[in-house]
């Protein structure tokens, strides 16, 4: 799915192309739609307002190109320019939901791995310090006098 400050991005040759493939897509969810073939039913709504998207962007270069204007003075594109201008300036990146979505499921899988590995750490720590805490003396002079006693 496009967004409309993608599409805005986009020449006008590639933007009829990707139109005509969009309208393409759509027809052949239409059949499957038809035939009974279509498990995503939301798809189909998805496609439509793409194309209209697309549309409307051609519909408003158009329109400027007739008033002489340049493609930079279109009111949309304009506002989209500005917002981008201070993203940049700002250092904020726009992100959609499902990637902010995405982004907070990533970082809480790596915090349990950082978790899991740090318990399996302090695990192998707790072992390795139970055997350091054992007195020397009592290890080793048990195991002395058993094998002295073997001996005998």
């Amino acid at each position: 799915m496009a967004t409309t400050a993608e599409i805005s991005e986009y020449d006008t040759e590639e933007l009829e192309t990707r139109l005509s493939e969009t309208r393409r897509e759509l027809f052949n969810l239409r059949f499957q739609l038809a035939t009974g073939q279509l498990d995503n039913f939301s798809q189909l709504g998805h496609v439509k307002k793409d194309v209209a998207r697309m549309m409307t962007e051609l519909r408003a270069r158009e329109i400027a190109e007739a008033e002489g204007l340049a493609e930079e003075d279109i009111p949309a594109h304009r506002a989209a320019a500005r917002q981008r201008s201070e993203d940049e300036a700002l250092g904020r990146t726009r992100t959609t939901a499902a990637e902010r979505r995405a982004a907070a499921r990533a970082e809480e899988a790596d915090k349990a791995d950082d978790a899991d590995a740090d318990d399996a750490d302090e695990a192998d720590a707790g072992i390795t310090g139970e055997v350091e805490d054992t007195p020397e003396t009592e290890v080793e002079g048990g195991a002395a006098s058993d094998d002295e006693e073997e001996k005998a």
